[in-house]
Formats: C-alpha cells, sequence, structure tokens
C-alpha cells in the first residue's frame, strides 16, 4: 500500500501520536548507541527523527515516494542527511546488515498476503547482524473486528477535514479504509476534496509467532500497550521482538 496525496498531510493528522513511546519501549531492549538501526516503513520519518535522536544510526525504508520526500525534506531541516530507499518490504535488498530492524506504527498490516508476511520476515533476518533485533507491533484481530469494521471516524480541523469509513475486507481479518479528505485552499478559499482506499489485514498473535520461527528467529517478547501489557483478548496492539540467533 502507497500512500498518495495523504502522505502530505500525514504528520498534521497524526500530530497526537505518542511515537515517543515506541522509542522507549525499543530503548528496553537496546542501550548501545550508535546501533545500526533500518527503520522499515518509515513514512514521513518521525520515527526515524526521534531513533537520530537517541544516537541512532538510522536508514530509512519506504514503499511511497511521497512519505520519503516528505521525510527527506523534515530531516534535511534538522540537520540530518541518511540514505533513504524506496522498497516494498516485501522486496527488501539492501547491501548492508543492521543491528535492528524496526516496523513500526501497524505498517506490516498494509501486506495483506500472507505469502508477503512471510517473505517479510525472511528479508528482514536476511538484512540483521547475529544478534540483531526485529521490532514491530500489529493491529489486533480484537481491533480489527471490534474497533474497525462497519465504523466511521472523524476529524474537522480548520484546514483538514476527514471522513473516515472502515468497511470489512474481501479476505478474513481485513479491513478497508475508505477516506475523504477536504484540504483548505488559504489563496482561493474553498477546500479541495480527494479521496483514498487503504486495506490493512492481521494474523493471529499464534501465526505471526510461528511465521517469525519459521524464518529462524527466536522471539523474544509478545506484549500489548507498548510493551506495557500482556496480550489480552481485547488487546487493540500487539508488540514482537524477536531475535536472530548467533551462530
Amino acid at each position: 500500500m502507497s500512500y498518495g496525496r495523504f502522505a502530505y498531510l500525514y504528520d498534521t493528522l497524526m500530530s497526537d501520536v505518542p511515537y515517543e513511546r515506541w522509542i522507549a519501549y525499543m530503548d528496553r531492549f537496546i542501550s548501545q548507541k550508535n546501533t545500526k538501526v533500518l527503520d522499515l516503513a518509515c513514512g514521513t520519518g518521525t520515527i526515524t527523527e526521534k531513533l537520530l535522536e537517541k544516537g541512532y544510526d538510522v536508514t530509512g525504508v519506504d514503499l511511497s515516494e511521497e512519505m520519503l520526500a516528505v521525510a527527506a525534506e523534515k530531516l534535511s531541516r534538522r540537520g540530518y542527511n541518511i540514505p533513504l530507499f524506496t522498497q516494498d518490504m516485501a522486496e527488501l535488498a539492501i547491501d548492508e546488515t543492521f543491528d535492528a530492524v524496526t516496523i513500526f506504527c501497524d505498517s506490516l498490516n498494509y501486506v495483506v498476503d500472507e505469502n508477503d508476511v512471510k517473505e517479510t520476515f525472511a528479508r528482514v533476518y536476511h538484512h540483521l547482524n547475529e544478534g540483531g533485533l526485529f521490532f514491530f507491533d500489529v493491529h489486533s484481530l480484537f481491533k480489527i473486528h471490534e474497533i474497525f469494521i462497519d465504523k466511521t471516524f472523524t476529524v474537522d480541523e480548520e484546514e483538514i477535514a476527514l471522513i473516515w469509513n472502515c468497511f470489512a475486507g474481501e479476505t478474513p481479518n481485513t479491513v478497508e479504509h475508505e477516506m475523504t479528505f477536504f484540504v483548505q485552499d488559504e489563496q482561493e478559499d474553498y477546500y479541495h476534496r480527494f479521496d483514498e482506499i487503504h486495506i490493512q489485514r492481521t494474523f493471529s498473535t499464534e501465526t505471526y509467532e510461528q511465521w517469525l520461527e519459521e524464518v529462524g528467529f527466536q522471539v523474544i517478547s509478545i506484549t500489548s500497550d507498548y510493551g506495557d501489557s500482556e496480550v489480552e483478548k481485547d488487546s487493540e496492539r500487539i508488540f514482537f521482538v524477536a531475535r536472530k540467533a548467533s551462530l
């Protein structure tokens, strides 16, 4: 799934997202600074920037050229010039390895084909150093079915309005996000409308764990609430940490 015009509105609409909690969660497992991190599905670079501020050596990858354009401009304004690659995570191919790989902010849920999820895990494994850590979070089955499907959400800001309808997708445990945006044109004093459809799919916690182990990972943590709680049937976001075993 590649973001279109939404990429340029993303940071405004996500301004209240607690990105620092993903960083704090990761810091529980990694204390060494200057650790090489591959930030997969880095989007507009908000988490990338926070990792850089913490002293990590970061490379960013995203499928969306629009997202990466926003990220590059944002990071440049803050004095960062890092490698950014446009790649599908299921086709990841970078000629180096890393101490940690992240896929945060439920970005893995945009990979809707189960074979592509397995291939993503294999590609991540290949790009990790021995003992390297893989961090990711996903929507739970509960969230897909009870929080999203058949629900409508709205955002009404002075410059942006959003109507966001969620429907069951064609494949099991899939949600289609139909989003209609109205964006103010300050010069012409009217609103532009555009529409986007985003599709997400999730799998059971046990399925993700099985696929990780099949690739060769050792799963060392499965939690919810940014690592603060055990996984319950009504947990909304599940966090995984897996290690590439040392030879």
